[in-house]
């Protein structure tokens, strides 16, 4: 039985006040052609289906369009809600739209019931399990001890009528310990929300969400698809893919990914202002994308934004990085600090920073600064 995998759509999602609405139309067409060239026996999408729990209009839409496709091929869709999405929301008219073949996730009521396919070789029983926490699972086992998600998830695996004998699939949206976060996603400090992987035991396939890098959580049993696009410029140097996880008879697993080439890539670029604007820089990258430029000038030079939105009209973000200029050297030691006088000490670090002295203007306007600030400190007692 064959199985596409993919998780965190997050539709409807802006950064740095662009909309991904049209880059998330273009991913999801890719995975219709797809799925129409391969015909899998299921999509799974393992949550964040929207980037917010009440998402815009033109979010629903636009997911109302691909299921309603997705069902045109005949294809069956199993769906769980994540973090960022309203259960109820995503469970809204579940019974309904089954008859196109679109499974939703209910919002947990204590247990889950599988949803049985068959091929060749038997029957295969698919688990959908929403994002929780555990107090969604103490509010149904109040006289269990679950002090973690993991403990949690447990006991939600735990009281799932899973048969042994057959195939169990189980799709799932949590952080399993060990994952490699990416900057768009939320993290907790502290192990308490982990989920160890052993609690995924009595599956024969995991397809998991959360985190945006595709990646083996417990070998290729335990899986996390990543997300089809870039939301973050850690995702930069990302190949995003989609997940085919392949079911022979039981114990027989094979997984392979489906590259997913974006409409507009999300890129990071670094140099001088006049590095990154001259052409032979310009030709070597991919201008259109969404871009996060790192400055290494030593100093901030005027108009710099304008320059660059000149060459990157869909540029995202600009940071400085002054480490590449900076000169070598120490600020001063503790022994030596209360022999200098706050101006020296700021150009020590004002130095070591920038990798270039004060110029006599600046040390002009911080000397009256200080004298400003003294004068004021002495009227004040």
């Amino acid at each position: 039985m064959k199985f596409f995998h993919i998780s965190d759509l997050h539709l409807g999602k802006r950064a740095y006040e662009f909309s991904f609405l049209e880059d998330q139309a273009y991913i999801l067409d890719q995975i219709v052609s797809l799925a129409a060239r391969e015909k899998p026996d299921a999509l799974l999408i393992a949550g964040d289906i929207y980037d917010k729990s009440a998402p815009p209009a033109e979010a629903v839409a636009l997911l109302d369009d691909f299921f309603a496709r997705l069902s045109g091929l005949g294809q069956k869709t199993f769906v769980i809600s994540g973090n960022h999405d309203s259960a109820e929301r995503v469970a809204f008219a579940g019974r309904l739209v089954r008859a196109s073949g679109v499974y939703l996730s209910p919002v947990y009521a204590g247990t889950v019931a599988p949803i049985t396919l068959e091929d060749a070789f038997g029957a295969v029983d698919v688990f959908l399990l929403p994002f929780l926490k555990p107090a969604s699972v103490r509010r149904f086992y109040p006289m269990e001890d679950l002090p973690t998600t993991s403990a949690a998830i447990a006991c939600a695996i735990a009281h799932m009528p899973i048969d042994p004998s057959r195939r169990n699939v189980l799709v799932a949206h949590q952080f399993v310990a060990g994952g490699q976060l990416c900057d768009s996603e939320e993290f907790a400090v502290g192990d308490a929300d982990n989920v160890a992987p052993e609690v995924f035991a009595p599956f024969d396939y995991v397809a998991l969400g959360h985190l945006h890098g595709a990646q083996n959580a417990q070998g290729e049993r335990v899986r996390y698809c990543g997300s089809p696009l870039k939301y973050s410029f850690s995702e930069a140097r990302q190949q995003k893919s989609l997940t085919v996880a392949e079911l022979g008879e039981k114990g027989a697993l094979r997984v392979s990914t489906r590259p997913l080439t974006p409409r507009r890539d999300l890129c990071e670029i670094r140099g001088t202002l006049q590095e990154v604007t001259s052409r032979a820089f310009y030709e070597t990258v991919d201008a259109q994308a969404y871009m996060h430029v790192v400055l290494t000038d030593g100093e901030d030079v005027p108009g710099a934004l304008a320059r660059l939105r000149a060459v990157y009209p869909s540029l995202m973000r600009v940071s400085r990085d002054t480490r590449a200029a900076r000169a070598p050297g120490q600020l001063p030691g503790p022994e030596t600090v209360e022999a200098q006088s706050p101006l020296e000490l700021f150009a020590a670090f004002y130095a070591q920073r920038n990798g270039v002295p004060l110029s006599g203007a600046q040390r002009g306007i911080l000397q009256k600064l200080i004298a400003d600030i003294w004068e004021d400190e002495g009227c004040g007692q």
